[in-house]
């Protein structure tokens, strides 16, 4: 395709947004696998930022992420929620929440930390989530809860708070 240098400078302007993936891990007690980072306080499900320059898709980038940072690579479920987060002095940012599945004995056995980015990973009781993980990302993760306890679809967040 070829493009004009109007189109490039009009393409240029436009405002950029940063795109997220994740996926929502679980074991058989219901229990919610979060990851330890070291470039930053607290806690955070296995994922991480879309290379969508090089046409990775938010299913693609969950799943890479995944490999990546705790060594397993497994086909994700249904996409859980879509949550537009914005703070003031960020881009904005697209995330997406996979379902991880419900991970057993050897899956959990088989987990290998990317010691360049996470210290530790921990199983965490759904009462206990909104300790271990801030603001939004609790929200995000206890409404991703409800829609797989209810069945219903796709659900669509801004800042962890349902909207429409």
């Amino acid at each position: 395709m070829t493009t004009t240098p109007d189109f490039a400078t009009y393409i240029a302007g436009l405002p950029r947004i940063l795109a997220g993936a994740a996926a929502l891990f679980r074991d058989a007690s219901g229990r919610v696998l979060l990851v330890e980072p070291n470039y930053r306080e607290g806690w955070a499900l296995p994922g991480g930022t879309i290379e969508s320059d090089e046409g990775e898709t938010p299913r693609q980038g969950a799943r890479r992420e995944t490999l990546e940072e705790i060594g397993l690579d497994r086909d994700l479920g249904r996409l859980l929620a879509v949550d537009w987060v914005y703070r003031p002095t960020w881009p904005p940012l697209v995330a997406y929440l996979y379902d991880g599945g419900v991970l057993g004995e050897d899956d959990l056995k088989a987990i290998r930390l990317q010691e360049e980015e996470l210290l530790s990973w921990r199983l965490v009781p759904h009462e206990e989530l909104a300790e271990y993980l801030p603001d939004g990302l609790g929200r995000r993760v206890l409404v991703a809860l409800d829609v797989l306890a209810d069945g219903s679809g796709t659900v669509e967040l801004e800042n962890g708070r349902r909207v429409g």
